[in-house]
């Protein structure tokens, strides 16, 4: 036995795997607590905890999507166990996720930016004229409709900073495609991003008496495109 070995049994730290193998492959069994684990144990627990995460993204999902629908139907105060049985949870399930009403409805607003952010980006994103881009953002806020729970919904005004910082970021998207507009001279010079957003949530609240309301709110947005767009030329 060499020195350097002899020194380590004599310290009581010598450990072949330690002093020889820094690196332990997938393959070598995993001792944690005292208790040795296959490589086949572990795989199996990983597997089944992001099963686990993606069953709580599942039902974070439900929750959200029947809490928007049932919100749009019976308002704000609507009960969270006719939420919960629409998503198809247990209430208990609905508020280890979110434990007060305040905290759902500041869920369902976030999440609402998030889809008009993802429409204002497209549009932004898009190497159409300006006014093309726009009609793009407006039929996908027709479309998300039902699912939008924000301010001018009857939803909380955002107080958090990531919802904050999401708004901004969808007014700062439409000014590009506005700015793209008036440059290439397909949008009048005098529109601003609030006529946009909110000519954008009235079409995205269905009147409850309209039948096929995504087809009338798109007939409204051929209306009102043509107000936006600058008139031709010597007209």
């Amino acid at each position: 036995m060499d020195t350097i070995s002899s020194q380590l049994v004599i310290s009581g730290r010598f450990h072949p795997l330690t002093s020889y193998s820094p690196i332990v492959t997938t393959s070598t069994a995993a001792i944690i607590g005292g208790v040795t684990k296959s490589r086949e144990t572990v795989e199996e627990e990983h597997r089944a905890t992001r099963e686990l995460r993606s069953d709580a993204a599942a039902n974070r999902d439900r929750v959200l999507v029947a809490a928007s629908a049932a919100i749009r139907r019976e308002g704000a105060g609507v009960p969270l166990a006719t939420i919960a049985a629409e998503a198809g949870v247990g209430v208990g399930t609905l508020y280890r996720r979110y434990p007060s009403r305040d905290a759902l409805l500041a869920a369902l607003t976030h999440r609402s930016f998030e889809l008009v952010l993802e429409a204002a980006r497209t549009a932004a994103d898009s190497s159409d004229k300006g006014i093309d881009c726009l009609r793009k953002f407006i039929d996908q806020t027709i479309e998300h409709g039902a699912g939008l729970v924000l301010p001018l919904h009857g939803g909380p005004v955002p107080l958090d900073q990531d919802t904050l910082a999401v708004r901004a970021e969808v007014h700062e998207a439409l000014d590009l495609v506005l700015e793209r507009g008036r440059q290439d001279g397909t949008i009048q010079s005098d529109i601003t991003t609030l006529d946009i957003i909110v000519f954008g949530a009235l079409l995205a609240q269905p009147l409850p008496s309209v039948p096929d309301w995504k087809a009338v709110a798109r007939r409204q947005a051929l209306i009102y495109f043509a107000g936006l767009a600058n008139p031709p030329s010597g007209a």
